[in-house]
Protein backbone atom coordinates (compact mmCIF):
# COMPACT_ATOMS: atom_id res chain seq x y z
CA UNK A 1 0.00 0.00 0.00
CA UNK A 2 1.32 3.41 -0.92
CA UNK A 3 1.21 5.93 1.89
CA UNK A 4 0.98 9.67 1.55
CA UNK A 5 2.59 11.60 4.38
CA UNK A 6 2.00 15.24 5.27
CA UNK A 7 4.91 17.46 4.36
CA UNK A 8 6.17 20.19 6.64
CA UNK A 9 8.44 21.51 3.89
CA UNK A 10 7.65 21.03 0.23
CA UNK A 11 10.52 22.67 -1.56
CA UNK A 12 13.44 20.96 -3.22
CA UNK A 13 15.71 22.69 -0.73
CA UNK A 14 13.85 21.06 2.15
CA UNK A 15 14.25 17.65 0.56
CA UNK A 16 17.96 18.22 0.20
CA UNK A 17 18.17 19.16 3.87
CA UNK A 18 16.43 15.92 4.74
CA UNK A 19 18.88 13.88 2.71
CA UNK A 20 21.83 15.74 4.20
CA UNK A 21 20.88 14.43 7.63
CA UNK A 22 21.68 10.81 6.70
CA UNK A 23 25.16 9.34 6.97
CA UNK A 24 25.14 7.53 3.64
CA UNK A 25 24.79 4.11 5.26
CA UNK A 26 21.27 3.47 4.03
CA UNK A 27 22.01 0.07 2.54
CA UNK A 28 22.00 -1.68 5.91
CA UNK A 29 19.12 0.29 7.36
CA UNK A 30 21.22 2.08 9.96
CA UNK A 31 21.53 5.53 8.44
CA UNK A 32 21.15 8.35 10.90
CA UNK A 33 20.24 12.00 10.88
CA UNK A 34 22.68 12.74 13.68
CA UNK A 35 25.98 12.60 11.77
CA UNK A 36 27.85 15.89 11.84
CA UNK A 37 28.07 17.72 8.55
CA UNK A 38 31.63 18.15 7.25
CA UNK A 39 33.19 21.35 8.55
CA UNK A 40 36.61 22.91 8.59
CA UNK A 41 38.85 21.27 11.19
CA UNK A 42 40.58 23.19 13.93
CA UNK A 43 43.55 22.19 16.03
CA UNK A 44 42.47 24.36 18.95
CA UNK A 45 40.21 22.36 21.27
CA UNK A 46 39.74 25.17 23.76
CA UNK A 47 36.83 27.58 23.79
CA UNK A 48 37.51 30.94 22.23
CA UNK A 49 35.57 34.08 22.89
CA UNK A 50 33.45 35.22 19.96
CA UNK A 51 32.78 38.88 19.24
CA UNK A 52 29.65 40.29 20.84
CA UNK A 53 27.90 40.95 17.55
CA UNK A 54 24.81 39.86 15.71
CA UNK A 55 25.61 36.26 14.83
CA UNK A 56 22.83 35.20 12.46
CA UNK A 57 21.23 37.27 9.74
CA UNK A 58 17.49 37.48 9.21
CA UNK A 59 16.21 36.53 12.66
CA UNK A 60 13.41 38.54 14.30
CA UNK A 61 15.46 38.83 17.49
CA UNK A 62 19.05 39.65 18.40
CA UNK A 63 21.59 36.85 18.22
CA UNK A 64 24.94 37.27 19.92
CA UNK A 65 27.80 34.78 19.60
CA UNK A 66 29.50 34.30 22.97
CA UNK A 67 32.19 31.63 22.45
CA UNK A 68 33.07 28.74 20.16
CA UNK A 69 33.86 25.13 21.03
CA UNK A 70 35.14 21.92 19.52
CA UNK A 71 32.12 19.69 18.75
CA UNK A 72 29.96 20.93 21.63
CA UNK A 73 27.02 18.77 22.68
CA UNK A 74 25.15 20.23 25.66
CA UNK A 75 24.45 23.40 27.65
CA UNK A 76 24.01 23.24 31.43
CA UNK A 77 23.31 26.48 33.30
CA UNK A 78 24.41 26.92 36.91
CA UNK A 79 22.47 29.03 39.44
CA UNK A 80 25.06 31.85 39.31
CA UNK A 81 24.38 32.37 35.59
CA UNK A 82 27.56 30.70 34.36
CA UNK A 83 27.27 27.67 32.11
CA UNK A 84 28.81 24.24 31.60
CA UNK A 85 29.46 23.11 28.02
CA UNK A 86 30.33 19.55 27.04
CA UNK A 87 32.50 18.76 24.05
CA UNK A 88 32.03 15.39 22.42
CA UNK A 89 35.71 14.44 22.74
CA UNK A 90 35.37 14.30 26.53
CA UNK A 91 36.09 17.90 27.51
CA UNK A 92 33.92 19.81 29.99
CA UNK A 93 34.13 23.63 30.00
CA UNK A 94 32.94 26.16 32.59
CA UNK A 95 32.02 29.42 30.85
CA UNK A 96 31.30 32.78 32.46
CA UNK A 97 28.71 35.08 30.93
CA UNK A 98 28.38 37.46 29.23
CA UNK A 99 32.08 37.53 28.34
CA UNK A 100 32.49 33.88 27.36
CA UNK A 101 35.72 33.22 29.28
CA UNK A 102 36.15 29.44 29.52
CA UNK A 103 38.27 27.00 31.44
CA UNK A 104 38.46 23.23 31.32
CA UNK A 105 37.11 21.15 34.19
CA UNK A 106 39.18 18.05 34.98
CA UNK A 107 37.96 14.68 36.23
CA UNK A 108 35.64 13.75 33.35
CA UNK A 109 35.36 9.95 32.97
CA UNK A 110 36.94 8.32 29.92
CA UNK A 111 34.56 8.52 26.97
CA UNK A 112 34.26 6.46 23.78
CA UNK A 113 34.38 9.23 21.20
CA UNK A 114 33.24 7.76 17.87
CA UNK A 115 30.29 8.32 15.59
CA UNK A 116 27.50 9.80 17.68
CA UNK A 117 29.17 8.68 20.91
CA UNK A 118 31.23 10.78 23.27
CA UNK A 119 30.57 13.16 26.14
CA UNK A 120 26.89 14.05 26.07
CA UNK A 121 24.53 15.87 28.40
CA UNK A 122 25.30 17.91 31.54
CA UNK A 123 22.77 18.86 34.21
CA UNK A 124 23.20 20.37 37.69
CA UNK A 125 21.30 18.79 40.56
CA UNK A 126 18.13 20.76 41.44
CA UNK A 127 19.85 21.66 44.76
CA UNK A 128 23.21 22.41 43.15
CA UNK A 129 23.59 25.63 45.14
CA UNK A 130 23.66 23.52 48.32
CA UNK A 131 25.34 20.28 47.22
CA UNK A 132 27.42 21.16 44.11
CA UNK A 133 26.37 17.93 42.36
CA UNK A 134 26.22 17.59 38.57
CA UNK A 135 25.21 14.74 36.25
CA UNK A 136 26.83 13.95 32.92
CA UNK A 137 26.11 11.35 30.26
CA UNK A 138 28.64 9.79 27.92
CA UNK A 139 29.42 6.75 25.77
CA UNK A 140 31.74 4.20 27.37
CA UNK A 141 33.47 1.00 26.32
CA UNK A 142 32.76 -2.26 28.11
CA UNK A 143 31.99 -5.92 27.74
CA UNK A 144 30.01 -6.48 24.55
CA UNK A 145 30.72 -3.12 22.97
CA UNK A 146 29.62 0.37 23.93
CA UNK A 147 26.75 2.03 25.70
CA UNK A 148 25.67 5.22 27.38
CA UNK A 149 26.33 5.86 31.05
CA UNK A 150 25.33 8.59 33.48
CA UNK A 151 27.72 9.67 36.21
CA UNK A 152 27.14 11.84 39.27
CA UNK A 153 29.94 14.04 40.60
CA UNK A 154 30.64 17.03 42.82
CA UNK A 155 31.79 20.08 40.87
CA UNK A 156 34.52 21.98 42.70
CA UNK A 157 34.72 25.26 40.81
CA UNK A 158 37.61 26.53 42.93
CA UNK A 159 39.69 23.51 41.96
CA UNK A 160 38.24 23.33 38.45
CA UNK A 161 37.54 19.63 38.88
CA UNK A 162 34.88 16.96 39.16
CA UNK A 163 35.28 15.01 42.38
CA UNK A 164 33.69 11.88 43.86
CA UNK A 165 32.64 10.68 40.40
CA UNK A 166 30.37 7.62 40.43
CA UNK A 167 28.43 5.93 37.63
CA UNK A 168 24.76 5.58 38.62
CA UNK A 169 23.21 4.24 35.38
CA UNK A 170 24.22 2.32 32.28
CA UNK A 171 22.56 1.17 29.07
CA UNK A 172 21.95 -2.58 29.13
CA UNK A 173 23.26 -4.39 27.19
CA UNK A 174 26.35 -2.86 25.62
CA UNK A 175 26.36 -3.46 21.86
CA UNK A 176 28.52 -2.76 18.83
CA UNK A 177 28.11 0.41 16.76
CA UNK A 178 28.30 4.13 17.49
CA UNK A 179 24.78 5.44 16.99
CA UNK A 180 21.56 6.29 18.84
CA UNK A 181 22.72 6.72 22.42
CA UNK A 182 20.08 9.32 23.24
CA UNK A 183 21.31 10.00 26.81
CA UNK A 184 19.59 13.31 27.50
CA UNK A 185 19.05 14.11 31.20
CA UNK A 186 16.21 16.00 32.92
CA UNK A 187 14.97 16.57 36.47
CA UNK A 188 11.35 16.94 37.51
CA UNK A 189 9.93 19.13 40.26
CA UNK A 190 10.28 16.31 42.81
CA UNK A 191 13.99 15.87 42.08
CA UNK A 192 13.59 12.62 40.15
CA UNK A 193 16.19 11.92 37.45
CA UNK A 194 15.00 11.14 33.91
CA UNK A 195 17.19 9.72 31.13
CA UNK A 196 16.39 9.15 27.45
CA UNK A 197 17.96 5.95 26.15
CA UNK A 198 18.29 5.33 22.40
CA UNK A 199 17.88 1.87 20.85
CA UNK A 200 21.48 1.96 19.55
CA UNK A 201 20.32 1.22 15.97
CA UNK A 202 19.30 -2.30 17.07
CA UNK A 203 15.53 -1.84 16.55
CA UNK A 204 14.02 -4.68 18.64
CA UNK A 205 15.38 -3.72 22.09
CA UNK A 206 12.89 -0.83 22.07
CA UNK A 207 10.16 -3.40 22.71
CA UNK A 208 12.10 -5.67 25.09
CA UNK A 209 11.75 -5.24 28.85
CA UNK A 210 15.03 -7.13 29.28
CA UNK A 211 16.82 -4.04 27.96
CA UNK A 212 16.69 -0.34 28.79
CA UNK A 213 17.51 0.59 25.17
CA UNK A 214 14.78 2.57 23.40
CA UNK A 215 13.27 3.70 26.70
CA UNK A 216 12.66 6.71 28.91
CA UNK A 217 14.06 5.90 32.35
CA UNK A 218 13.04 7.36 35.74
CA UNK A 219 15.37 7.13 38.75
CA UNK A 220 15.98 8.71 42.12
CA UNK A 221 18.81 11.23 42.14
CA UNK A 222 21.23 8.59 43.49
CA UNK A 223 20.43 6.16 40.67
CA UNK A 224 18.13 3.92 42.68
CA UNK A 225 14.72 2.97 41.27
CA UNK A 226 11.54 4.60 42.66
CA UNK A 227 9.04 2.10 44.02
CA UNK A 228 6.18 3.72 42.09
CA UNK A 229 7.66 3.25 38.60
CA UNK A 230 5.14 1.53 36.28
CA UNK A 231 7.17 -1.69 35.89
CA UNK A 232 8.70 -1.78 39.39
CA UNK A 233 9.20 -5.31 40.67
CA UNK A 234 9.26 -6.83 37.15
CA UNK A 235 13.03 -7.11 36.92
CA UNK A 236 16.05 -4.93 37.63
CA UNK A 237 16.09 -3.35 34.17
CA UNK A 238 12.33 -3.19 33.63
CA UNK A 239 11.90 -1.41 36.96
CA UNK A 240 13.81 1.60 35.57
CA UNK A 241 11.46 2.07 32.62
CA UNK A 242 8.79 4.77 32.42
CA UNK A 243 7.97 4.44 28.69
CA UNK A 244 9.19 2.31 25.80
CA UNK A 245 9.15 2.04 22.01
CA UNK A 246 11.49 4.99 21.39
CA UNK A 247 14.15 5.24 18.67
CA UNK A 248 16.72 8.00 19.20
CA UNK A 249 15.30 10.39 21.82
CA UNK A 250 17.65 13.37 21.81
CA UNK A 251 15.30 15.86 23.47
CA UNK A 252 13.89 15.54 26.99
CA UNK A 253 12.22 18.37 28.92
CA UNK A 254 9.37 19.24 31.27
CA UNK A 255 6.75 21.78 30.26
CA UNK A 256 5.49 24.60 32.46
CA UNK A 257 2.80 22.26 33.84
CA UNK A 258 5.39 19.68 34.91
CA UNK A 259 4.65 17.19 32.11
CA UNK A 260 7.50 15.37 30.35
CA UNK A 261 7.94 15.58 26.57
CA UNK A 262 10.56 14.07 24.31
CA UNK A 263 11.69 14.73 20.74
CA UNK A 264 13.27 11.93 18.77
CA UNK A 265 14.60 11.17 15.34
CA UNK A 266 12.55 8.96 13.07
CA UNK A 267 14.17 6.79 10.39
CA UNK A 268 13.60 7.98 6.78
CA UNK A 269 10.90 10.45 7.79
CA UNK A 270 8.74 10.50 10.89
CA UNK A 271 10.63 12.63 13.43
CA UNK A 272 8.49 12.88 16.57
CA UNK A 273 7.46 15.06 19.48
CA UNK A 274 5.84 12.97 22.21
CA UNK A 275 4.03 13.68 25.45
CA UNK A 276 5.65 11.01 27.63
CA UNK A 277 3.02 9.04 29.56
CA UNK A 278 3.41 6.53 32.36
CA UNK A 279 3.92 3.00 31.00
CA UNK A 280 3.14 4.03 27.41
CA UNK A 281 4.58 2.26 24.37
CA UNK A 282 5.40 4.56 21.42
CA UNK A 283 5.68 1.66 19.02
CA UNK A 284 9.14 1.71 17.44
CA UNK A 285 10.13 -0.32 15.40
CA UNK A 286 6.68 -1.88 14.96
CA UNK A 287 5.17 1.45 13.90
CA UNK A 288 6.62 4.76 12.74
CA UNK A 289 5.57 7.59 10.46
CA UNK A 290 8.83 7.02 8.62
CA UNK A 291 10.27 4.03 6.78
CA UNK A 292 13.52 2.10 7.00
CA UNK A 293 16.47 3.63 5.15
CA UNK A 294 16.65 0.64 2.81
CA UNK A 295 13.11 1.43 1.64
CA UNK A 296 11.21 -1.19 3.64
CA UNK A 297 7.93 0.31 4.85
CA UNK A 298 6.98 0.61 8.51
CA UNK A 299 3.26 0.75 9.34
CA UNK A 300 2.01 4.15 10.51
CA UNK A 301 0.87 4.76 14.07
CA UNK A 302 -2.72 4.94 12.85
CA UNK A 303 -2.62 1.23 11.98
CA UNK A 304 -1.90 0.13 15.56
CA UNK A 305 -4.05 2.04 18.07
CA UNK A 306 -2.54 0.16 21.02
CA UNK A 307 0.61 2.25 20.59
CA UNK A 308 0.80 5.88 21.74
CA UNK A 309 0.73 8.34 18.84
CA UNK A 310 3.17 11.27 18.57
CA UNK A 311 1.88 14.79 19.16
CA UNK A 312 3.73 15.91 15.99
CA UNK A 313 5.58 14.08 13.24
CA UNK A 314 7.85 15.61 10.60
CA UNK A 315 8.46 14.42 7.03
CA UNK A 316 10.84 15.70 5.65
CA UNK A 317 12.72 15.44 8.91
CA UNK A 318 14.15 18.25 11.02
CA UNK A 319 16.57 15.90 12.86
CA UNK A 320 15.61 17.05 16.39
CA UNK A 321 18.69 17.29 18.61
CA UNK A 322 17.25 18.83 21.75
CA UNK A 323 14.16 20.20 23.47
CA UNK A 324 13.48 23.07 25.88
CA UNK A 325 10.37 24.80 27.23
CA UNK A 326 10.31 28.55 27.70
CA UNK A 327 9.18 30.05 31.01
CA UNK A 328 11.04 33.38 31.01
CA UNK A 329 9.90 36.98 30.70
CA UNK A 330 12.05 38.32 27.85
CA UNK A 331 9.71 36.66 25.34
CA UNK A 332 6.35 36.75 27.18
CA UNK A 333 4.46 35.73 24.05
CA UNK A 334 6.40 32.45 24.06
CA UNK A 335 5.74 31.42 27.66
CA UNK A 336 4.89 27.72 27.67
CA UNK A 337 6.19 27.15 24.14
CA UNK A 338 8.65 24.40 23.29
CA UNK A 339 11.80 24.87 21.21
CA UNK A 340 13.51 22.10 19.25
CA UNK A 341 17.00 22.34 17.78
CA UNK A 342 17.26 20.96 14.24
CA UNK A 343 20.41 19.33 12.87
CA UNK A 344 19.76 18.55 9.20
CA UNK A 345 17.04 21.21 9.22
CA UNK A 346 19.51 23.82 10.55
CA UNK A 347 16.60 25.40 12.36
CA UNK A 348 15.15 26.35 15.70
CA UNK A 349 11.52 25.19 15.73
CA UNK A 350 8.93 26.85 17.99
CA UNK A 351 6.08 24.63 19.16
CA UNK A 352 2.78 25.76 20.68
CA UNK A 353 1.21 23.41 23.23
CA UNK A 354 -2.56 23.10 23.66
CA UNK A 355 -3.48 20.51 26.28
CA UNK A 356 -2.11 17.17 25.07
CA UNK A 357 -1.81 18.50 21.52
CA UNK A 358 1.04 20.43 19.89
CA UNK A 359 1.68 22.19 16.60
CA UNK A 360 4.65 23.76 14.89
CA UNK A 361 4.13 27.52 15.08
CA UNK A 362 7.32 28.93 13.61
CA UNK A 363 10.68 27.92 12.21
CA UNK A 364 13.82 30.06 12.44
CA UNK A 365 16.61 29.50 9.91
CA UNK A 366 19.81 29.36 11.99
CA UNK A 367 22.32 28.84 9.17
CA UNK A 368 23.88 25.86 10.93
CA UNK A 369 23.11 22.60 12.72
CA UNK A 370 21.71 23.26 16.21
CA UNK A 371 22.93 20.74 18.77
CA UNK A 372 21.26 22.06 21.94
CA UNK A 373 18.82 24.73 23.10
CA UNK A 374 18.28 25.96 26.66
CA UNK A 375 16.77 28.84 28.58
CA UNK A 376 19.27 30.84 30.58
CA UNK A 377 18.72 32.31 34.06
CA UNK A 378 18.49 35.72 32.37
CA UNK A 379 15.40 34.65 30.42
CA UNK A 380 17.19 34.53 27.07
CA UNK A 381 17.31 31.47 24.84
CA UNK A 382 20.72 29.95 24.17
CA UNK A 383 21.62 27.60 21.34
CA UNK A 384 24.84 25.83 20.55
CA UNK A 385 25.92 24.83 17.08
CA UNK A 386 27.12 21.37 16.13
CA UNK A 387 30.60 20.48 14.90
CA UNK A 388 34.01 22.16 14.85
CA UNK A 389 33.93 25.77 16.06
CA UNK A 390 30.31 25.36 17.19
CA UNK A 391 29.19 28.66 18.73
CA UNK A 392 27.21 29.33 21.87
CA UNK A 393 24.66 31.97 20.81
CA UNK A 394 22.33 34.07 22.95
CA UNK A 395 18.90 34.92 21.52
CA UNK A 396 17.05 37.91 23.02
CA UNK A 397 14.69 40.70 21.93
CA UNK A 398 16.28 43.52 20.00
CA UNK A 399 16.87 46.65 22.03
CA UNK A 400 14.62 49.57 21.23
Amino acid sequence: MTRTRPLVLTTLAASLLWLSGCDGNAANGTATQDTAAPQAATSDATATAAPAADAIEGLPFASTAIASFNEPWAIGFLPDGSVLITEKSGVLKHVTLPGGEAREISGVPAVANAGQGGLGDIKPHPQFAENGIVYLSYAEDGEGGRGAAVARARLDLDAGALQDVSVIWRQVPKVDGNGHYGHRIAFDGDGKLWISSGERQKFDPSQSMQSNLGKIVRLNDDGSVPDENPFAGKGEVASQVWSLGHRNPLGLAFDTQGRLWNSEMGPAGGDELNLVKRGANYGYPTVSNGDHYDGRPIPDHDTRPEFEKPAITWTPVISPSSLAFYSGTLFPEWTGNAFIGGLSGQTLVRIEIDGDSAREAERFAMGGRIRDVAQGPDGALYVIEDGKDGRLIRLAPREG
